[in-house]
Parts: structure tokens; C-alpha cells; sequence
């Protein structure tokens, strides 16, 4: 499994940062994380919420571009130990120079700086998603909006939604989604994880999304799964992420393979691997242990990730070819 090239669409970039490099960067800076471990140096939280304040504390030490161009390479170096060829990371520009556009393109410049030396190379190829902070409030959102919009090209591909999902609806957040989608950026969306069903059809029906985050609850509407399918909005599913935060007590009960059989679009990822303790690579043992699937199902997953992922046409085919060569 570790070998199997991978195609992950759904990876937060500060979630992906190892506890070890971000007790290094405190203490560089002298500030005193100790609250958001545990004693085997690991993330402690408790709960989703509780989950979202330690992120957010974790990430208050990654503070500079030259801090995040250190992250890229080190996440970088973790998605290649685990076969992974392509991925989508989310970044936010309230993280990176508190939505200020200016500061923005500086974060940018380094980030991108970073992937694009990784991947000349021959590390896996890294493409941009700005996102903004659901539970900052849809005022808040325009600024992240703008700064994508103006930033949007060949590394920044698309526009997302993070964060607490109790807060607000999708409509909400129309604005900044109508001014990505302006500037011709493709739109995905966190749904479905801690509501129901109806902010999977919000996000789809008022967002426009052609990708949904998460979106497993829409197990419990089949209706909306029956469309999902119709349509082929395509399904970011991160089974461990969904476990380890208690939404469901384990992956036999996980829908991923229920939706998959009634022919929606999904994907396998792991959105902050460090906090929930896995890799793609446990993903994929767990899922074949779990449901039986096997090479060729994992090899379907990812040419659907491929076909799916917002990078441009030239860059698709050659991770399409890479996983072909890997089917032979």
C-alpha cells in the first residue's frame, strides 16, 4: 500500500504539521505550546471544537513565509513516504497575513517556491486551495476570497470552506464562492461532516461546488445521494479524520463503501493526519481490512482523485500516466 502512487485531495496544510516541528517553531520564538499536548508529545484535544482551538494554537507559531515554505517541505517529505504523487492542500490567507493581499502574495511566493523545488525534483507535485474560516463568519470571508481571486493560477487552483460547520449556512458564503468562481477558480466545500444532509444540498445546490469536504452524511438522505451520483460531485472523504473525532465508532460503519457502491464519487484522504494519527497509507490498509477492497479498487480511487483534482489538463495527464504505468 505504502507504494501504491496516491492522489490526495484533501490535506489543511498546518493540520499536516508533525507536533515535532511545530514544538520546534515555539521554541525558536520562546512561546509555550505545552497545553496542546499530550505526554507522548502528541496533539490533545477533546472534541471537534477543542480540535479546532488546538489547530488554531498549533498554527500561531507558523508565523512567517520562510515558516511556511519550512512546512510545505516538510509535509511535502511525508506525502512522498507515502506514495503519494499529487496532492491539494488548503491554505488560508487569515493565516497567512491576516487577509491582507499584499501579505498574502508573500506567503504565496513562498510556498509555491518550496513545491515547485520539491517536485523538479521528483517529490510530489502540491497545488493551492485558499480557504477561508467558516467559524470567522462570511464578512470575514471576502478578504480570503479577494486574495485568491487575484492570486488565482497555476498554483492556487481553487476556492474551499473550513472550519466549524454549526456556523452559518452555505448561502452565506455565496459571495466570496461567486467572486472564485469570477476568477476561474474551481469550488469545493466542507459539508456533511457535523450537520446532516442538508448542508451537503445547500453547498451543491447554493455554492455551486463540484467537490464536496467530507460529505458523508449524506448517507442519510438517498435522495441526495441518488443526486450526488447524477451529477458526479465527487466525494473527499476522510474516513480516519471522521473516526478519530467520533463521528462514526469505527470504519465498518463508515458510508464511504455504501456510497461508493451506489455509484457516487469518492476519494480517500486524510485531512490533518498528524491530529488523527494516520497516513494514507493506514487508510488504505484499514479500508482493504475493512472492506475487502483491494489494488484495483484503490487504483479506481485514485484515477477518480485525478480526474477530479483542480490542477490543469497537462499536469492531470501526467498523473494519470503515472498511476496507468503503476496498473501495468
Amino acid at each position: 500500500m505504502r507504494d501504491m502512487p496516491k492522489v490526495e485531495l484533501h490535506l489543511h496544510l498546518e493540520g499536516a504539521a508533525p507536533p515535532a516541528f511545530v514544538r520546534g517553531l515555539a521554541a525558536e520564538k520562546k512561546v509555550d505550546l505545552s497545553g496542546i499536548f499530550d505526554e507522548r508529545g502528541a496533539y490533545a484535544y477533546d472534541g471537534f471544537v477543542d480540535f479546532l482551538r488546538v489547530y488554531e494554537a498549533a498554527t500561531s507559531v507558523i508565523g512567517s513565509p520562510e515558516d511556511y515554505a519550512r512546512l510545505v517541505r516538510t509535509v511535502l517529505e511525508e506525502l512522498d513516504a507515502q506514495g503519494v504523487i499529487y496532492a491539494e492542500t488548503f491554505v488560508s490567507p487569515d493565516f497567512c497575513g491576516g487577509g491582507d493581499l499584499s501579505a498574502w502574495r508573500d506567503y504565496l511566493a513562498a510556498m509555491r517556491e518550496a513545491a515547485e523545488d520539491v517536485a523538479a525534483k521528483g517529490g510530489p507535485v502540491l497545488r493551492g486551495i485558499v480557504t477561508p474560516i467558516r467559524h470567522f463568519g462570511p464578512e470575514r470571508a471576502k478578504a480570503p476570497a479577494l486574495c485568491a481571486a487575484e492570486t488565482a493560477g497555476a498554483w492556487i487552483v481553487g476556492l474551499g470552506l473550513g472550519g466549524n460547520e454549526a456556523v452559518g449556512e452555505p448561502k452565506d458564503y455565496a459571495w466570496a464562492f461567486d467572486c472564485a468562481r469570477e476568477a476561474g477558480l474551481r469550488l469545493t466545500c466542507h459539508a456533511g461532516e457535523w450537520r446532516g444532509p442538508d448542508s451537503v444540498r445547500g453547498a451543491v445546490e447554493d455554492l455551486g461546488v463540484e467537490r464536496i469536504g467530507h460529505g458523508v452524511r449524506a448517507i442519510e438522505d438517498l435522495a441526495l445521494v441518488d443526486t450526488l451520483a447524477e451529477r458526479g460531485i465527487v466525494l473527499e472523504v476522510c474516513p480516519g479524520s471522521n473516526i478519530a473525532l467520533g463521528l462514526y465508532p469505527n470504519l465498518r460503519a463508515h458510508p464511504i463503501a455504501r456510497l461508493r457502491d451506489r455509484e457516487v464519487k469518492v476519494t480517500v484522504s486524510t485531512d490533518d493526519p498528524p491530529f488523527f494519527h494516520t497516513t494514507m497509507t493506514q487508510e488504505y490498509d484499514r479500508l482493504a481490512d475493512a472492506f475487502g477492497w483491494e489494488a484495483v479498487d484503490f487504483a479506481a480511487l485514485n484515477r477518480v482523485a485525478a480526474e477530479a483534482a483542480f490542477c490543469d489538463a497537462d499536469t492531470r495527464e501526467k498523473i494519470l500516466k503515472r498511476l496507468e504505468a503503476a496498473d501495468v
